[in-house]
């Protein structure tokens, strides 16, 4: 015998590998992936979504009450409004996140913070922060303005 063990596996003791292998296909894995986010990806995510939705709120209003020509201290202020947006959006979506995702602790049981944690919270605010401006302006803006004028 050449190199025959006798057990399924090959020669070298590991199992052998099945050659009935379904592939899966990109949306699958994608589907897969999006279903199994690491915490720390959602947490980050919820985190810069709700403040970004909360002051997109209040931005759309402030942006409405511009458009029905109400007189507000300071006029016409809506550039510096989407500034100071995007601005509290990436700090508090960053803090929040720091505040929420903890370094990974390995065997022990301390929660310690970290830049990281932080960071995952800045790269995942801009884009968040502008998804939501979107959708507000373009979206829901001429949805309301249809509405009720």
């Amino acid at each position: 015998m050449s190199g025959s063990t006798g057990s399924p596996g090959g020669a070298d003791g590991r199992p052998a590998a099945s050659r009935d292998v379904r592939r899966r296909s990109w949306f699958v894995i994608r589907w897969r992936q999006f279903r199994n986010a690491p915490p720390p990806v959602t947490r980050a995510v919820g985190a810069n979504l709700a403040v970004a939705l909360v002051l997109g709120l209040l931005l759309l209003a402030y942006n409405m009450a511009v458009i029905r020509d109400l007189r507000l201290p300071g006029g016409d202020l809506r550039t510096g409004a989407v500034a100071a947006y995007v601005l509290v959006v990436v700090l508090a979506g960053s803090l929040l996140t720091w505040w929420l995702v903890p370094r990974p602790a390995g065997s022990g049981t301390a929660r310690r913070r970290s830049a990281w944690s932080g960071a995952i919270g800045f790269f995942a605010s801009l884009p968040i922060a502008y998804v939501v401006l979107v959708a507000l302006s373009q979206v829901v803006e001429p949805w309301l303005l249809g509405w009720c004028c």
